[in-house]
């Protein structure tokens, strides 16, 4: 999180208003409109029921003043901007505190399909939409809450619960014993990518039974798409897991190694 990256984060004024200048607006609209189109029916309800609520427009890019709002309504959250970058330290204490770091640029049209920092379109359009529903809160500040008291060897091992979570998380939801189970997405990382959308709910990808044990074991990159990912049964088991010894998980992971990664090169 401390890498150099070629992204400058804009500043609010006096007022808390964010000016950004209208190229970056139909940025905005195009990632907006384009993957809007993807959502029904492959991203949760939860997911789509705060997607209503923070009623983002599809023509602007929203100041976060809107956002909080919302949060602050729903679950006492709110957004804190953040440069592009920023240590891992700062954002298990922003998580912790219940502030959700959004960093207040957003990429450029050389990187419009994709960029490896986490832009304002991911945090707000992928990840804000679900820090409406208390469990996935719960959880976020419970990671948070982790990670500020983890070493750095264990923060590690962390970093694959939120990736798996969070960031690539899927569903197997039950609407009823009478139908079978439907896979949806909560995991932002996902929700915000119109190629890992369609990816992920395709034939190709290794969708496993959550395990966290497991999960912490699992390698990953962040500029492929995943040849694994994890699913859990609602946005509610999030819960679960925030009350299991997420910390015992990690020593029994660390004693047992790594998975082999479905991958080349270096894993993380």
């Amino acid at each position: 999180m401390t890498k150099a990256t070629a992204y400058t984060a804009r500043e609010a004024n006096a007022s808390g208003y964010i000016e950004y200048p209208d190229n970056e607006h139909q940025i905005w609209q195009r990632l907006f409109e384009r993957q809007i189109e993807n959502l029904p029916g492959r991203a949760c309800q939860e997911y789509m029921a705060g997607l209503d609520a923070l009623a983002l427009s599809k023509e602007r890019i929203p100041q976060l003043n809107e956002i909080d709002q919302v949060l602050m309504q729903t679950t006492g959250w709110q957004t804190a901007p953040v440069p592009a970058l920023i240590s891992f330290g700062k954002f298990f204490e922003l998580l912790a505190s219940q502030k959700f770091p959004v960093a207040t640029f957003i990429r450029s049209e050389q990187e419009f399909d994709y960029l490896q920092e986490p832009d304002i379109f991911h945090e707000i359009f992928g990840h804000c939409p679900l820090l409406t529903n208390q469990a996935f809160a719960n959880f976020s500040q419970k990671y948070g809450q982790l990670g500020l008291a983890a070493s750095k060897e264990d923060r590690v091992f962390l970093a694959r619960l939120y990736w798996f979570t969070v960031e690539f998380g899927l569903l197997r939801n039950q609407f009823s014993a009478q139908e079978p189970s439907k896979l949806q997405i909560y995991g932002g990382g996902i929700l915000s990518s119109p190629g890992e959308t369609l990816y992920c709910m395709g034939t190709q990808p290794d969708i496993r039974e959550f395990n966290i044990v497991d999960v912490l074991r699992t390698p990953y990159r962040i500029d492929i798409m995943q040849p694994v990912y994890y699913a859990i049964d609602s946005v509610d088991y999030l819960d679960e897991i925030a009350s299991m010894d997420i910390m015992a998980a990690v020593s029994q992971a660390k004693s047992l190694g790594l998975f082999q990664p479905l991958f080349d090169h270096q894993a993380s």
